[in-house]
């Protein structure tokens, strides 16, 4: 199994929204992704509770089967729709991909 981690720090106001409206614009748009794309095994969206300057403010976490299964996850239109709309709200991005 595979663990795919995201996480992001977005821009205090992007897209007419203010931080917290695009976090959870942000959270809606990557659970809508369990529907659409079958190779996602699990899928959590959390949003930070203690926020601070050093810390992101929003963290996926989502289970694949494999490597393979990961690959068309992150080449999938749905995917790659929300990536693209995440892109233009967010100040910095990390991730990380691990076996479990």
């Amino acid at each position: 199994m595979i663990r795919h981690i995201v996480m992001w720090k977005l821009h205090p106001e992007a897209d007419g929204r203010d931080r917290t409206a695009n976090i959870l614009h942000i959270k809606g748009l990557l659970e809508g992704l369990v529907t659409l794309i079958p190779e996602i095994r699990s899928l959590e969206v959390g949003i930070n509770v203690l926020p601070d300057a050093a810390n992101s403010d929003l963290v996926l976490a989502c289970e694949f089967d494999d490597l393979a299964a990961l690959d068309r996850y992150a080449r999938h239109p749905e995917h790659l729709k929300v990536a693209a709309q995440i892109a233009p709200l967010r100040s910095s991005r990390s991730a990380i991909d691990h076996e479990f």
